[in-house]
């Protein structure tokens, strides 16, 4: 029997608690159950050959962090460059964390999970798995699983089904998704057209402006920005003065989530006041104080209702004012053989056409789920703080901060999966579930998030595939990081919405009851 670290791999492995996933929640979730509960034996199932999950996929130029990394680093790990990060940087940092900390014996790569089952009778999950390399089909079993594989389709990205009928098979040039990009692919001195304005369009653009004779970003509507020097002067400050790395770690992680809280409250209060700024900021970088905002620059929605994309010293602005960016505000009527024609009729010609339009949703990683053989409908469930869900037994999934670093997250709930679990080691019971208390059972049931509060294409397109959620706040991911932080280390793991080994359950409300969004 061959040993890969502490599990023993044969026809059938068990292991005490398995990762799915080796992306940023993956293995950040790993350290913390290694710290906190060392008489756990663990695994780590990936599905590509290497580490990284999104920073390894993503493969479009200048592809970065839209989040600073002394927030979306892991609060036990000191970032030391800086804050906007490239996908390599990132990739460094967390081969650091993997290395130094002896996780690389616990990961499998290329295992692709075909189905998760649990048995209450057993107390087991029993995962069936394919190995890429060799098609071999094998069963992994565990007492508890979390979910790290994040929350979207990483081999089918988003294209608005309507091209086709638009005649996108008409286009001469080259057209590609940029989560579909291949590095190898030379773009210098074509002109190129992006379809978006979202995160990923304000990476792309600066970086095709340097070389291609000329782009274009056709949008359907205007994203926010947020211009900054990619630097930390407190950071800075505190380097010059000698503090050492996890004291500057910790006083500018602190001082960032500070600015993050204000600026999120003040986007719900006063958000015109803040778009003001935020020109202000666009003014400046670009040395343009009568730099033009309408209509290309002017979005439709509140501040934060989307995602805010960070935009390093102000460089999808300045590649407008130098020339090599041209914005288009509108549809588009029809693909042609020589780019596309919008619906307002204007031409534009491009050798290369890079579509920025997101990706779809996947719960769960579109693994098929079953409990004592019923096939799980996430949409059948209520989720309990976008951590755990009715009715599916020991399984937490981990869902981060849309307007927050997502990383915020994983440590916080590093912390609750790593104490849940010490206390059923504790107590000698071998299972959890999530229950309605009795003040809960005629509350209402609810799409995991309202469309007024954040509401991006991907998550509006797949919100009826997703868990629901209570009116009550443990019964919903809020997206305020800064309320959880006070709140999730205060629960009690003997509170009643737990339920340990047989204890019985308090039925959930079906899902016609759910509101629709």
């Amino acid at each position: 029997m061959n040993v890969v670290g502490n599990i023993e791999s044969d026809t059938a492995i068990h292991v005490d608690v398995l990762i799915v996933g080796a992306g940023i929640s993956g293995i950040g979730s790993a350290y913390h159950l290694q710290e906190q509960c060392p008489w756990a034996r663990y695994a780590i199932l990936e599905m590509k050959d290497t580490f990284g999950g999104t920073w390894d996929t993503h493969k479009y130029p200048g592809v970065r962090s839209d989040s600073d990394l002394y927030t979306f680093g892991y609060r036990f790990k000191p970032w030391v460059g800086a804050p906007i990060a490239s996908a390599g940087e990132i990739l460094k940092y967390m081969g650091e964390v993997i290395e130094e900390n002896g996780i690389d014996e616990h990961i499998r790569y290329g295992h692709r999970i075909t189905s998760c089952a649990y048995a209450r009778d057993t107390g087991l999950w029993t995962v069936t798995a394919t190995r890429l390399e060799d098609g071999a089909e094998l069963t992994f079993t565990c007492n508890f699983l979390w979910m790290c594989q994040g929350y979207y389709d990483h081999e089918n990205p988003y294209l608005p089904p309507e091209w086709q009928e638009k005649g996108l098979a008409d286009f001469q040039g080259d057209f590609v998704h940029a989560q579909e990009w291949d590095p190898d692919y030379d773009y210098e001195g074509k002109r190129i057209l992006v379809i978006g304005s979202g995160a990923t369009a304000a990476t792309v653009v600066p970086a095709f402006a340097e070389k291609a004779a000329h782009v274009t970003m056709l949008q359907r509507s205007p994203t926010y920005f947020f211009c900054s020097e990619n630097k930390n002067e407190l950071a800075d400050r505190l380097r010059e003065i000698g503090v050492d790395e996890p004291t500057v770690h910790r006083i500018v992680r602190q001082q960032i989530m500070y600015d993050q809280d204000q600026l999120t409250r003040r986007c719900q209060k006063e958000p015109d006041v803040v778009f003001e700024e935020l020109k202000e900021l666009v003014r400046a970088f670009t040395g343009k104080p009568d730099f033009e905002f309408e209509p290309h620059f002017t979005p439709k929605y509140r501040v934060w209702q989307q995602r805010l994309a960070f935009c390093p010293d102000g460089d999808v602005f300045r590649a407008a004012v130098d020339g090599n960016l041209t914005v288009v505000t509108d549809t588009i009527e029809r693909f042609t053989e020589t780019g596309v024609t919008t619906s307002s009729g204007e031409e534009i010609e491009a050798d290369l056409i890079v579509a920025c339009t997101g990706f779809n949703l996947l719960v769960m990683g579109g693994i098929p789920f079953t409990v004592d053989g019923e096939r799980v409908d996430w949409s059948d469930t209520v989720t309990y703080r976008g951590m755990m869900f009715t009715g599916v037994p020991n399984m937490a999934w981990v869902m981060g901060y849309f307007r927050a670093s997502w990383t915020l997250r994983v440590d916080m709930m590093g912390d609750f999966v790593c104490g849940m679990l010490n206390h059923m080691h504790g107590r000698g019971v071998d299972r959890v579930e999530v229950q309605f208390r009795p003040e809960d059972r005629e509350m209402d049931i609810l799409p995991w998030i309202e469309a007024e509060n954040f509401n991006p294409g991907y998550l509006m397109r797949g919100l009826d595939a997703m868990p629901r959620r209570g009116d009550k706040s443990e019964w919903r991911h809020n997206q305020d990081y800064w309320r959880e932080r006070e709140e999730i280390p205060r629960i009690s793991y003997d509170a009643p919405e737990f339920v340990y080994s047989g204890e019985r359950s308090i039925g959930t409300k079906k899902k016609e009851q759910a509101v629709t969004a």
